[in-house]
């Protein structure tokens, strides 16, 4: 040190408190660290730190990339690349790493750095500090690497106009022990980002919640029979067929990281904040809750587990049952900002049991209902499967509950579309159609099913870039609150793009029949939701039906004149009288299976 008459002055602030301050993952304590990567050039170091960057941020924790070439723009421009100037451009980075990381921040560093002794003593700058250092080997053969060189310096190095260039003339020395190994010329980007998501995480860095998998709660195959058996000894609960949907949502995933039934700390927060707090925000919309009654509570009040039954058949076991009061009223009120008795799901809260039961749920098998649909009821990991043997770069969903016409096919046309030419190569759609209680006046699933299938069978939608499956959740019809529920699910999926629709969750107030919720807010919402921020929203397109071209097109105002709005009431008009719509509204097939099935309702009602 050459400076002298100099004295550290340490912070009045401390990591706890930068902690609580720092990214709304706060919650969860201090997360300043350094990943230092290192690696050949052309490893993927600067891919691997900026999208591990871009990860953390969108789980609201706060991290850095220090990246090499961008250091040696400004901090470190006045050094070249002899061996001395190496060991001071790893010096100083190595100090900058360290005040990142002393103010609560992930400082991602990557840069060849091909010195072990520059690599142990930015380890140690780090360890004095009492700071988390992580080495990650970036480890893929040259030949991969050379194969990655858009910059050309392999090409040049060979050819002697580069000297010293590190895999060439150069030395790498490779960690001895570090923290993590990554082979990037395997390993797929996203495993990689989420190896380092679960090192850190092992080292208490960052939530479990920061971890992108899915939690299902039902348990493996080899331990279903002993269950079941235990099942038949516990005292037990008569289900309904909504509580046996959200057994089912629970079972697959959808909630994760629920390990069950709410208890009431977490109905608490997801009734008030919208999110489960503990351990990161983690957006819950919706209450996932199992009613039961008072004769129900007093009997199994006392019980370590009880088996859980839909038609006289055990399908869950439920540990350690927490049972608390299921004050309707605020319940409806929070959830549905009303509580008018003729809403069709709080006419079923209120005839339901007056206390809510919380527990670790396991499911003791996979919930079919044998209706001819099974085969798409695809579970989060199911998808996730699928989209990756499809080869797919972006998945962008689309959840509905209504028939396809050709304006919602066209707004899915035109996302995929924008998705290539953003870059993406090969965007999959997921059509995903809710499959729990609807309303009854709701054309019902197998109806949409046979719809939605002419439509891909017609080509309207490309069959070949879609993914048809069956979401299992019962609607709500909870507006804004509940549309958050169906993005994160999606985002559960594996999608990362999600298409709003106009009053996404909406329905007509049961007296006035006016909208109950703003048609734009859903979309508002979605745009400010927290813990949902991973995932991009796209927002709806008004489409109508214009005269002039035949067809459906986006809606311009300055041609209102022509364009004609049909709405689902006329829609339903037509179909019950056997009046066709115009040409170019819906595929003719989609159109036949929809107008037999009012056809058949209008035939029955008579």
């Amino acid at each position: 040190m050459r400076a002298t008459n100099i004295t550290y002055q340490p912070s009045r602030v401390s990591r706890e408190q930068r902690g609580q301050i720092m990214g709304s993952g706060g919650r969860s304590g201090f997360h300043g660290c350094t990943i230092w990567f290192t690696g050949l050039s052309g490893a993927g170091k600067s891919t691997l730190a900026f999208n591990l960057e871009d990860y953390l941020c969108s789980k609201s924790l706060p991290a850095y990339t220090l990246d090499g070439d961008n250091i040696r723009h400004g901090l470190n421009k006045n050094l070249g690349f002899s061996e001395t100037d190496r060991e001071e451009n790893i010096r100083r980075i190595g100090e900058v790493a360290k005040l990142f990381a002393d103010g609560g921040i992930v400082a991602l560093t990557a840069f060849i750095s091909p010195f072990r002794k520059d690599r142990i003593q930015a380890r140690e700058i780090h360890e004095k500090a009492n700071l988390k250092f992580f080495e990650i080997f970036v480890d893929a053969p040259i030949e991969v690497c050379e194969s990655r060189d858009v910059k050309g310096l392999y090409k040049k190095a060979r050819a002697g106009l580069i000297k010293g260039f590190t895999g060439i003339d150069q030395d790498y020395e490779p960690p001895l022990n570090p923290d993590l190994v990554l082979k990037t010329g395997s390993m797929t980007l996203s495993d990689c980002v989420q190896a380092i998501i679960h090192l850190l995480e092992s080292h208490g860095i960052v939530p479990e919640s920061a971890k992108d998998v899915v939690k299902p709660l039902q348990v493996p195959q080899e331990l279903s029979a002993s269950l079941a058996a235990e099942a038949q000894l516990l005292p037990s609960v008569e289900i309904s067929t909504l509580d046996l949907q959200w057994v089912q949502v629970l079972g697959e995933g959808w909630a994760t990281p629920l390990s069950g039934f709410m208890r009431e700390r977490e109905y608490l927060q997801s009734l008030h904040f919208g999110c489960l707090v503990d351990g990161g925000v983690i957006n819950q919309s919706v209450p996932i809750v199992l009613p039961v009654t008072t004769e129900d509570k007093e009997r199994l009040t006392e019980e370590k587990a009880i088996a859980l039954k839909h038609a006289g058949k055990t399908v869950a076991i439920l540990r350690n049952p927490e049972f608390y009061e299921q004050r309707k009223e605020e319940r409806a009120s929070r959830q549905f900002g009303m509580s008018h008795p003729d809403h069709p799901y709080i006419k079923m809260i209120n005839e339901s049991g007056d206390w809510l039961c919380g527990g670790e749920l396991e499911v003791l098998e996979r919930i079919v209902w044998n209706d001819g649909l099974d085969q798409y009821r695809l579970t989060p990991n199911e998808l996730r499967e699928k989209f990756r043997e499809m080869g797919a770069d972006a998945v962008f969903a689309f959840q509905l509950r209504n028939p396809i016409h050709n304006g919602h096919a066209l707004l899915m046309q035109d996302t995929r579309k924008t998705l290539l030419e953003r870059g993406y190569k090969n965007p999959v759609l997921l059509l995903h159609p809710l499959g729990g209680w609807t309303k009854d006046d709701d054309v019902p699933l197998p109806t949409r099913i046979e719809q939605h299938k002419a439509v891909l069978e017609e080509k309207v939608l490309d069959p070949d870039s879609t993914v048809m499956a069956i979401f299992p959740s019962p609607m709500m019809y909870a507006g804004p609150t509940e549309v958050q529920w169906h993005c994160k699910t999606r985002m559960i999926a594996g999608a990362n793009f999600y298409i709003v629709g106009r009053d996404p969750a909406g329905m007509p107030h049961p007296v006035t029949k006016k909208d109950i919720y703003e048609a734009t807010h859903g979309k508002k919402v979605l745009s400010m939701a927290p813990g949902l921020n991973q995932l991009e929203i796209v927002p709806f397109r008004v489409a109508a039906y214009n005269t002039k071209l035949q067809k459906m097109d986006f809606f311009d105002p300055e041609k209102k004149e022509d364009f004609l709005f049909i709405s689902g009431t006329k829609m339903r008009g037509f179909a019950r009288t056997g009046e066709l719509p115009p040409d170019g509204f819906m595929a003719p097939s989609a159109w036949k299976v929809l107008a037999e099935f009012y056809q058949n309702l209008a035939a029955q009602s008579s």
